[in-house]
Order: structure tokens, then C-alpha cells, then sequence
């Protein structure tokens, strides 16, 4: 079966225990609670407002290919066609369509150990085999070049901001990366998800450093609209048509109402807020966090902390199911990202606002006192 190989996503099972309390404390899910500007939500109201139902082209609505775009050339100074994207529902069908584009059946996909537990998922549902390299702090939670060697893939993927551990990758290391992939025939896939959220260094996109790289971005996490459900993926040129082929056939197309909404997501004056306040979320949390538990690194960016809980448990998964049990928050288990070392983490979402973080860090606080 293609699907035994999967695994469930703990955070979801978590989210659901969590609903059993009235007074839990969410640390565990990657979703912002901030609203998106209120311009996308005044654009979805006059779409409604004029029967917008249809199916829009399977690339997704032109004006909003020509934003994103336009986004491009602003934020990182690439040149992009708006026939290279594809607007996709969510990242999900993002990931499909680049590995469909990029992997035969049997081939293998690179990835990190930890990592976003999806990209193995649909590795399996495609009979795509998942090849893990592990890392850690001693290369701030990045692959590199070396991590490659000896490795026989065909498809190389890679996120940053990073989610479990919020890094960034370095410039000159994504460049050798990039490199490394052209030289020796690797797709490379980059998932940019959480850009516009980094907060002492810029995130580089792939595409500053080639044009031959496949590249994931979504409205879920920056924009603050996850349950608009719209992500999109840049495409080598000469790769467009068949990635319209595929989105034809998986999904039709994007959702049509959340097309037209996400034409005012680029809120400039309103994303600097998000931003903002989501590094006064960061700096908190690790402050906390780091006179709790071990935390390698000071996050660069996304909205997670990967906080090591060895002085307490050799097992994160009954530890998270302690806490929320016993004390009633609600966080990650490592074990949901890999097997390096991971039954020894948790990830801390800072997704809600420091008042309600801090009622978490004084139950927590109290209760390990007495554990």
C-alpha cells in the first residue's frame, strides 16, 4: 500500500486533545492568530458580491500570478513570469505538483532530519522514497553540500525559514547548495513559506541564484489567511506547461473566492505589524524558554522554537501528553519531525499573544518545580 509508510500528524491528534479544556494553552499549532489585512477581506466580500463561483484558469487568476510577480522583483530583484506560477491550494498541492515534476517512481527525495513531516508523507503517497540527513546546531539546523555526499538522490528539499526550528539558511550556503544540485543533476526544491517572517537576517528565495530551482509560497503563514487554503509554485520556464497539466488534473484549479481575496494580501504598512509583533512574540517565548529548557539557537525567523526537554524526559511525545494532561498545555512532540534526536525536543509555536504565552510559562514553570 502506498499509504502504510505514512505517518499521522501528531500536532493535529494534539490540537484535537486540547479542545477537551476549556482553559488550554496553545503552543502546538502553526497557524497565527492574527487576522490578514482587512483589505483581503472587504476584496473577498465584493467577489462574493459578484458571483465570483467559477473556476478560474488551472495556473490561477492572471492579476494575481502578476502580483506575485511583482513581489518578486520587489522584495528579491528576480525576474519571474507570472506563466511560471501556479496557484495551488495550499503548499499541499504545491508539494505535488514539484515532486511529480521532479521524481520518478522509486527516486529519491532529500531531506532534513527534522523536518516538516508532510514532505514524507507525500513522499510515500508517490512511491517517492524519503533519503533523511541529519542535522543539528553544529551547522545552525542547515544542510550543506557535505550533508549531500554520498547521497543518491534525484530531488533535493529544503525550507527557510525553517519549520521545526526556525533558522535561516545562510546565503553562501543556499548558493553552494544550489550549486551542488545544478552540478550533479538534483532538483532543487526550496519552501519559502514563512519568508517575509525573519527577523535578524533577510531570507534569500532559490531564485536569486538560479533559474533551474522549484519554488513553494503560501498565504498561510505571513499573510496570516490559513484557512484560505492558497499556496503557489514557480516553475522552471521550460517546465510550465506540464505544471499546469498536473494542477488540471489534481485540483481544476485554486479556490476561485480565495484568489480574489489574496489580491490585497500584499498589504505592505500591514505586514510590517505582523512581522513586528511576531518577533515581540520570539523574544519572549525564547527568553522564557531559555531559562527553562536548552534551546539551541535563538530562531531567525517562522514562529517556533525547538527547545530541548532531555533534563526532563527521553521521550517528547509522553512529555507533551504529561503537560497537556496534567497542566493543560498544548505543544509539539519533536518525534512528529524525524528521528535525530527529536524524542528529546518539543517545538513552541509562538502563535498566540504574550499574555496568553505567559499564563503557559507560569503553569509550566510551577509544575516542573515539583516534577
Amino acid at each position: 500500500m502506498r499509504y502504510e509508510n505514512m505517518s499521522s500528524f501528531i500536532v493535529m491528534d494534539i490540537v484535537r486533545e486540547a479542545q477537551k479544556y476549556k482553559d488550554s494553552i496553545h503552543f502546538e499549532i502553526g497557524q497565527p492568530d492574527l487576522c490578514p489585512s482587512p483589505k483581503v477581506k472587504e476584496k473577498l466580500q465584493e467577489a462574493i458580491c459578484l458571483n465570483k463561483f467559477s473556476y478560474t484558469e488551472s495556473k490561477g487568476l492572471e492579476q494575481l500570478r502578476e502580483k506575485i510577480a511583482l513581489s518578486y522583483k520587489k522584495n528579491y530583484n528576480v525576474d519571474i513570469s507570472k506563466e511560471q506560477i501556479i496557484m495551488t491550494p495550499g503548499t499541499s498541492g504545491a508539494f505535488l505538483i514539484a515532486y511529480t515534476l521532479t521524481l520518478k517512481h522509486k527516486e529519491s527525495l532529500g531531506l532534513s532530519d527534522p523536518s516538516y513531516p508532510c514532505y514524507k508523507n507525500f513522499a510515500n503517497m508517490l512511491d517517492i522514497n524519503p533519503c533523511f540527513m541529519d542535522i543539528d546546531k553544529s551547522t545552525n539546523y542547515e544542510l550543506t553540500p557535505k550533508h549531500l555526499e554520498g547521497n543518491d538522490i534525484q530531488a533535493l528539499q529544503i525550507s527557510s525559514p525553517c519549520n521545526p526550528t526556525g533558522n535561516v539558511y545562510d546565503k553562501k550556503n543556499l548558493e553552494e547548495l544550489i550549486q551542488y544540485c545544478d552540478d550533479n543533476n538534483i532538483a532543487f526544491i526550496s519552501d519559502e513559506l514563512y519568508h517575509g517572517l525573519s527577523y535578524e537576517k533577510e531570507a534569500n528565495t532559490a531564485l536569486e541564484f538560479s533559474d533551474n530551482v522549484f519554488v513553494i509560497n503560501g498565504f498561510s503563514k505571513y499573510y496570516c489567511m490559513p484557512g484560505i487554503r492558497l499556496g503557489w509554485i514557480i516553475v522552471p520556464k521550460s517546465l510550465s506547461r506540464e505544471a499546469e497539466i498536473i494542477a488540471q488534473n489534481v485540483f481544476i484549479s485554486a479556490p476561485t473566492l480565495s484568489q480574489y481575496g489574496a489580491l490585497e494580501a500584499f498589504d505592505d504598512e500591514y505586514l510590517a505589524e505582523v512581522k513586528s509583533e511576531f518577533k515581540e512574540r520570539r523574544d519572549y517565548l525564547y527568553s522564557e524558554l531559555n531559562e527553562i529548557f536548552d534551546v539551541d539557537a535563538k530562531p531567525e525567523g517562522a514562529f517556533y522554537i525547538w527547545a530541548n526537554v532531555s533534563k526532563y524526559t527521553d521521550d517528547s511525545f509522553v512529555f507533551a501528553k504529561e503537560l497537556l494532561e496534567n497542566i493543560h498545555i498544548a505543544t509539539t512532540p519533536g518525534v512528529d519531525f524525524g528521528s535525530n534526536k527529536t524524542n528529546h525536543y518539543l517545538r513552541f509555536a509562538y502563535t498566540r499573544d504574550i499574555e496568553h504565552m505567559s499564563e503557559g510559562i507560569a503553569r509550566l514553570k510551577e509544575y516542573l518545580k515539583t516534577r
